[in-house]
């Protein structure tokens, strides 16, 4: 018998958060590394976003300035690419692979790519999901365990929107290498060393899907538990 407040299943989660702390310093060190090797083109990430989007008919979408650092992001609902200071700035290869991958989800915006109108029309199901369900599973052990099988649905919508979230990041990152090419805004010897910052970054996501898969597996356990 374990004391009341040991929680055994936490076990499961072990291997998802080593992996999410070694993305975490992946992508950390990998975009430092890159922020000082400067692209033989000397475009800035804004430039080549902007570039970029022009070429693809996207002159409606706009690029701004965003606070703080690995903050850039395309905003779907206002048409905006937002890039970091680092970003917006700056001439090195991570500055401008991060730009275009931005911009190739302005692509996918606009191109109507099915995992991404899928994963927007998830957001709110998730956030709602997300937060309901540990309510949800509180009452399972407080009142009955038929309310954990309605915390496990409502936190399945925030696993799904993990995993849909990653077709949408890599399409994004393999749009943004065939821009950069396609448009000469890269060297061909700096491919590979784009292609390092974006599959980087692209491994928070995947250890961002696999801590849910984790997190879910973890309360189906403590479910069948609760109810022997």
């Amino acid at each position: 018998m374990f004391p009341y407040y040991y929680d055994p299943t936490y076990v499961l989660l072990i291997p998802a958060i080593l992996f999410t702390l070694y993305a975490q310093s992946k992508v950390q060190s990998t975009f430092s590394k890159y922020l000082r090797v400067h692209s033989s083109k000397g475009f800035t990430g804004a430039q080549v976003a902007r570039y970029i989007l022009d070429k693809n008919g996207l002159n409606d979408v706009d690029i701004q300035l965003s606070r703080g650092k690995l903050t850039d992001h395309y905003d779907p609902g206002n048409k905006v690419v937002r890039l970091s200071n680092e970003v917006y700035y700056g001439t090195s290869i991570a500055s401008i692979s991060v730009a275009a991958h931005e911009v190739g989800h302005a692509i996918q915006h606009a191109r109507n790519y099915f995992p991404l109108v899928f994963r927007n029309t998830l957001v709110p199901i998730a956030n709602i999901g997300s937060s309901m369900a540990w309510i949800f599973i509180l009452l399972g052990f407080m009142v009955s365990p038929s309310f954990i099988d309605i915390g496990i649905l409502l936190f399945l919508a925030a696993v799904l929107f993990q995993i849909v979230t990653l077709p949408v990041e890599f399409n994004a990152s393999n749009r943004a290498i065939d821009q950069l090419k396609e448009n000469g805004l890269i060297a061909f010897n700096e491919e590979s060393q784009s292609k390092k910052v974006l599959d980087a970054a692209a491994l928070t996501y995947v250890a961002a899907a696999a801590a849910a898969v984790s997190q879910l597996l973890r309360l189906i356990v403590l479910r069948n538990s609760r109810r022997d």
